[in-house]
């Protein structure tokens, strides 16, 4: 058996003091972390590394003191799986927000929901995926023909958020860690007056947060775990799967249906003020589901129909600047590889053969055959295991 080299789910531990949180070693180590990829060549990463120890040292001092302020963003489009305006932070807040990750995961990981898979050690959009298969298979088994399938997506959601309420949904959580932990509320109480710098340093104006850093996806997924909780202990809706702001929930007959997803809307409008999109729809289990970047059936995966054009137009872009000299065939072969792993998944080796075939240089045959990962019962069950939290000893 092929063999995966998966790293261990951090361990859980007590929340720590705020000059534990915001220590010289974990900037350190997530300074390393930020300069990963590309950005170590940009101008403001060299000049920020000729000085480190200096700049790292001053980052520490602010933070430790309260001084620290987040700097502007700098703002870039994005066109691919669709156009959106990221807005990316300099590389001291990058810093800082990495820093703020390791913790918020540490605070957060015992209540998140485990049907939650999005900014979560040891989850994804293809655990998301097996999830919703998972429950499409148990839902046919328990109602049949009947089940039913809730696709709901929320409008702009990370525009949409509103500050007050996360700020507000954050200090519920610290007060409930402050009567497990007493003797830490004064830390608490600087951990989270530095979150809300994070927050209102957004460039969206009153409402929203921005789009492409760390902090964000953890913010919005701290305010969709509300969603979750209400659906899984209110509703009852046990066959629940979320990834970012996508859910898909498995009902027992179209009438249940209707009057959770009119429940969910109300609920998203009045605590949350949110709306949902067009893209929320009620239908039939066996049309199969669109979702996390496949066609979920119950019986096997595919790759979706907007994924396989991406990847065909993006394939085409490189090979021409590979012509142009801007590219070098192994930059192409990296970025198809990481494509082909995620294939990997689903049953589409004569798709893959196809929109590769025009290109000699690629090869898509590997050790292993395409669904042979999602039909692994051994492999599965090594990441259901390394999903689950370890507890401290």
């Amino acid at each position: 058996m092929t063999k995966f080299p998966i790293k261990p789910l951090p361990v859980l531990r007590e929340p720590g003091t705020f000059k534990e949180v915001v220590g010289y070693d974990r900037i350190e180590a997530n300074y390393k972390e930020a300069l990963k990829g590309p950005r170590k060549f940009k101008k403001e990463a060299v000049n920020y590394d000729l000085y480190r120890e200096l700049n790292n040292v001053a980052l520490w001092r602010d933070l430790r003191k309260e001084r620290y302020t987040p700097g502007s963003y700098y703002h870039t489009i994005i066109t691919e799986p669709k156009r959106r305006e990221l807005s990316i932070p300099g590389l001291r807040d990058k810093i800082v927000q990495l820093v703020v990750h390791e913790e918020l995961q540490n605070i957060y990981r015992p209540v998140f929901a485990k049907r939650s898979f999005a900014c979560q050690y040891g989850k994804g959009p293809i655990r998301a995926a097996f999830n919703v298969q998972h429950d499409m298979r148990v839902g046919l088994y328990k109602w049949g023909e009947e089940a039913t399938v809730i696709k709901l997506d929320v409008k702009k959601f990370f525009y949409s958020i509103d500050r007050t309420i996360l700020k507000q949904i954050l200090v519920k959580r610290f007060k409930k860690l402050k009567k497990k932990y007493p003797e830490k509320y004064p830390d608490f109480v600087k951990f989270y007056r530095l979150l809300c710098k994070i927050i209102d340093s957004s460039p969206e104006g009153e409402r929203g947060i921005p789009l492409g850093n760390v902090s964000s996806q953890d913010f919005a997924n701290i305010y969709l775990n509300e969603l979750d909780q209400y659906c899984i202990r209110y509703l009852g809706a046990t066959l629940y799967t979320r990834y970012m702001d996508d859910v898909v929930i498995i009902a027992p007959n179209r009438e249940i249906a209707r009057e959770w997803l009119a429940k969910i809307k109300a609920y998203l409008d009045e605590r949350l003020h949110l709306e949902t999109n067009s893209k929320t729809k009620i239908f039939s289990v066996r049309q199969g589901v669109n979702a996390y970047g496949f066609k979920i059936k119950a019986t096997h995966l595919m790759l979706r129909t907007e994924t396989k054009r991406a990847m065909k137009r993006r394939i085409k872009k490189m090979v021409e600047k590979v012509k142009d000299r801007l590219l070098t065939r192994k930059e192409v072969l990296q970025a198809v590889n990481s494509w082909l792993g995620f294939a990997r998944w689903a049953s589409a080796y004569n798709l893959a053969k196809k929109i590769f075939a025009p290109y000699r240089f690629i090869k898509v045959e590997g050790e292993m055959y395409f669904g042979y990962l999602s039909r692994n019962r051994q492999i599965r069950r090594f990441l259901q295991q390394r999903s689950r939290p370890r507890p401290a000893h």
